[in-house]
This record gives C-alpha cells, structure tokens and sequence, in this order.
C-alpha cells in the first residue's frame, strides 16, 4: 500500500513500537499498522470502525486475532 492509497488517521511511537492508523479511500477500510523495532516485526490489519481507537490504543490485543 502506497501512501497515496491512504490517509493517516492517528500516529504514535514510543519505545521501540510505532503504531499508525489509516483510512483506504479505495475500499473504505480503516487499516492499523504495528512496527516493533526492537523484533523488527510488523503487522498491518484492517479493524472494524467503532474499535479503531481501541485497536490504536491497545494493538496488540488485535494483531494476534485471526
């Protein structure tokens, strides 16, 4: 996904742990993204509207759901 296919919502970085929410114009999804520097890990999800903050606030109790 290119920047231009998104508009960012929320960002924020802290300890190792960069976590940004968007919006996809294209579809109308909203997408978290979850970088851990420290792992070099990251993971990029869509998230249903009325639990985008909660997954913003709290990533990783929505990263692990399948």
């Amino acid at each position: 996904m290119t920047e231009t296919e998104r508009r960012e919502l929320a960002h924020r970085r802290g300890d190792g742990i960069e976590v940004s929410l968007h919006w996809r114009p294209e579809d109308d999804a909203v997408v978290l993204l979850v970088e851990d520097w420290h792992t070099g890990e990251s993971h990029e999800l869509e998230v249903e509207r009325d639990r985008a903050l909660d997954a913003f606030h709290h990533p990783f109790a929505y990263v692990g759901r399948g």
